[in-house]
């Protein structure tokens, strides 16, 4: 999922933290993802320092490729519609 798009925190690990500073913006973000039927989680002050609100994703062994592009695809056109990233 490391598309460019979004800023995503390297790494190898199943907990794929999307780092989006304001928390409105993280939790607008993640509202409308579970609209798509993605659950993604909101994090923001006081579990996060402020100015770094965040959504988690959790990948699983479970998910398939179709799952993948589901999300991709979700994270594409919120963040289109949000202005977060470039139509």
């Amino acid at each position: 999922m490391s598309s460019g798009a979004f800023p995503f925190v390297p790494g190898e690990h199943p907990i794929l933290p999307v780092m989006l500073g304001d928390a409105k913006v993280s939790q607008e973000m993640a509202s409308r993802l579970f609209d798509h039927g993605i659950y993604a989680v909101s994090f923001s002050y006081p579990v996060v320092p402020r100015e770094k609100a965040r959504i988690r994703l959790q990948m699983s062994a479970a998910h398939e490729q179709h799952h993948l592009d589901q999300a991709l695809d979700a994270f594409a056109k919120v963040g289109r519609q949000m202005k977060i990233i470039p139509a």
